[in-house]
């Protein structure tokens, strides 16, 4: 097997498909990036084979598909925080353009925020769980034990509410 040939790579990975991606889906929890995940790894194996040091394989390949995998959830973390610093900053006008501007857009955050906890309570958890925690309505009805349906219509009623009792100057 050492010698690179692409059967015995093969085999190889045929025999632990499975595992690699057991392992990496344990941390990233996510079908699709698991399975790019996984074969990057076995790349990533196939180009470090060189270096293995018959210190238990399997081992030494969980090691790789661990790492890697770790790798991964850190830049998809860095991009959803780009990706909600970027729609903060559509929300809240251009680009930075000094101290003064970064105080106010901070004040208008801290003011939507403090209007969520203005929101009945039946509304709030809906509306922080689809808008801020990005659940799907599939979720919230499993962790609170109700119909999808039932998630649905809290959310246009708590959107209702909104347009009802916040007026667009309330943010300015």
């Amino acid at each position: 097997m050492m010698d690179g040939s692409d059967h015995a790579f093969r085999l190889l990975v045929e025999k632990y498909r499975n595992d690699v991606f057991r392992t990496v889906f344990a941390v990233l929890r996510d079908q699709k990036e698991a399975e790019d995940a996984a074969q990057e790894v076995f790349m990533k194996i196939y180009s470090s084979l060189s270096q293995y040091e018959n210190q238990g394989f399997k081992t030494w390949m969980t090691r790789i598909a661990v790492n890697h995998a770790i790798d991964v959830k850190r830049k998809l973390a860095r991009r959803k925080e780009e990706v909600v610093e970027a729609l903060e900053q559509q929300a809240f006008g251009t680009p930075k353009d000094g101290v003064e501007k970064e105080l106010i857009d901070n004040e208008r955050i801290s003011q939507v925020r403090k209007r969520l906890d203005d929101l009945p309570e039946n509304y709030r958890d809906v509306i922080y769980g689809f808008y801020i925690d990005e659940k799907s309505y599939q979720q919230m009805a499993e962790e609170q034990n109700v119909q999808v349906k039932t998630i649905e219509t809290k959310l246009y009623r708590a959107r209702i509410w909104m347009k009802k009792n916040w007026k667009e100057d309330d943010f300015s």
